[in-house]
C-alpha cells in the first residue's frame, strides 16, 4: 500500500506545526517504510543496525509511576540517560500516571530542536478530577488526583490530543495510537479512527495506529483501517510469539510499521516476577527459568537475548523499552551491542 507524505497545514485549528519531517536523526516519516531516513543507516523498517538511535523507543509508563512512584528528578535523570544513549523516540500516553509521563517527557524535551525527536502518544482515555483515592489506581503510584474516563468518540480524540499537546508542550504529535480499545473496538473503528485519519490528512498528526496488548485485536484494526503503525505489547517475546503468526505478515503486506512493546513481558524476562502486568503463574515462571538457564550457559544476560530476539524479527521496526532509572535504560541500550552466539538462538528455539 503506498504511503503518504505528511506535511503539516499552516494555521491548522489544532496546531500551527511546520513540516513533519526534518534533517535530524529521527523523523516521523522514518517510521513509514520507504518514506524517509530515520538514521544515517536508512529507513526504519526493521533491517537497520542494532543501535539505540535506530531501534529503541523510550517507553514512558515507568516514569509515570507504574508499580511504584518515581520522583521528578529520577524521571528527568532517566530521560537524560536515554538521550545520552542515543534514543530519540519517546512513547507515552495520558494513561501513564494520568498525564504525569506526558508532562515529564514534555518538560525534558522542551528547548530541544523539534526535528531531533519523535513523540508518540495515545487516545481513548480522558483525564478528569478524581473524587476518591487515586494511589495505585490501574497500577500507578505517586500520580496527580485525576481519574481516567474511556472515550473513543471523535470529540474525545480531539479533547485528548489538545490535553496531550499542552502536557507535552508541543504543537504537533508525530504518532497517535488508539489505546486499548478492547471493549470499545466498534466505537474506536467508527469514531476514533476517522477522527485520527482527518487529523492525519490535515497534518495535525504524522502517523496513526493502535496500541494494544492483543495481536488479534491489532490484526482486526489493520485489516479494516489505513494504519501507519501498530504498537503491540507482550505478544512477540521469548515467551509469546503470537503476533508473528498472522499479524506480522499482514502488517508487512500492507506496509504497516510494528513497534514491539513489552519485550520483557512486564519484567519476567529481565529478572523480575511479573508477567503481563501481574504476578507470573507457575508455568510461566518455569518457562522463564529455563530460558534464563540457557542464557546463563552461554554467558548472555536474559534481558539481552529477550531484546535482541524481538529486533531480529524482520517485521519489527523498533522495540519500546520502559525504564524508571538511568541504570535500566543504559543497560537496555548496552544490550544491543552484546554478541549472542548462534548456539543460544538454537537452544532458545528448542525451548519454545
Amino acid at each position: 500500500m503506498p504511503r503518504r507524505s505528511y506535511v503539516a497545514i499552516p494555521n491548522n485549528p489544532l496546531t500551527a506545526a511546520g513540516p513533519l519531517t526534518g534533517t535530524g536523526p529521527l523523523t516521523a516519516a522514518g517510521l513509514l517504510p520507504g518514506s524517509g531516513p530515520l538514521t544515517a543507516a536508512g529507513p526504519l523498517t526493521g533491517s537497520g543496525p542494532l543501535t539505540a538511535a535506530g531501534r529503541l523507543v523510550f517507553g514512558g509508563a515507568p516514569i509515570g509511576g507504574l508499580y511504584a512512584p518515581v520522583g521528578d528528578q529520577a524521571a528527568a535523570a532517566t530521560l537524560e540517560a536515554a538521550w545520552d544513549a542515543g534514543i530519540r523516540a519517546f512513547d507515552t500516553a495520558p494513561h501513564y500516571g494520568v498525564g504525569l509521563s506526558e508532562r515529564r517527557i514534555g518538560d525534558f524535551l522542551a528547548g530541544r530542536r523539534r526535528a531531533e525527536f519523535v513523540v508518540s502518544t495515545k487516545v481513548g482515555r480522558l483525564l478528569v478530577p478524581a473524587t476518591g483515592p487515586v494511589e495505585g489506581a490501574d497500577g500507578f503510584y505517586g500520580t496527580p488526583a485525576l481519574r481516567r474516563v474511556r472515550d473513543y468518540s471523535a470529540d474525545g480524540v480531539l479533547r485528548s490530543l489538545e490535553d496531550s499537546l499542552r502536557r507535552l508542550r508541543l504543537d504537533r504529535i508525530d504518532i497517535v495510537l488508539i489505546h486499548d480499545p478492547d471493549e470499545h473496538a466498534t466505537e474506536a473503528l467508527d469514531a476514533a479512527y476517522p477522527a485520527l485519519a482527518r487529523l492525519r490528512a490535515d497534518g495535525v498528526v504524522g502517523a496513526a495506529g493502535v496500541g494494544v496488548n492483543s495481536a488479534s485485536l491489532a490484526e482486526w484494526f489493520v485489516s479494516r483501517c489505513d494504519l501507519d503503525c501498530v504498537l503491540v505489547a507482550g505478544r512477540y517475546t521469548l515467551l509469546d510469539d503470537s503476533a508473528a503468526r498472522s499479524l506480522f505478515p499482514l502488517c508487512r503486506s500492507r506496509g504497516v510499521s510494528v513497534l514491539a512493546g513489552g519485550v520483557f513481558n512486564s519484567g519476567i524476562l529481565a529478572g523480575g516476577d511479573r508477567y503481563d502486568y501481574a504476578k507470573a503463574p507457575p508455568a510461566v515462571l518455569a518457562r522463564a527459568r529455563r530460558i534464563a538457564e540457557a542464557c546463563a550457559r552461554n554467558g548472555v544476560p536474559v534481558a539481552a537475548a529477550a531484546l535482541q530476539y524481538v529486533l531480529r524479527q524482520p517485521a519489527v521496526t523498533a522495540a519500546v523499552v520502559g525504564a524508571r532509572t538511568p541504570q535500566e535504560i543504559r543497560a537496555d541500550a548496552g544490550y544491543l551491542g552484546l554478541p549472542i552466539p548462534d548456539a543460544l538462538w538454537a537452544e532458545l528455539a528448542d525451548l519454545r
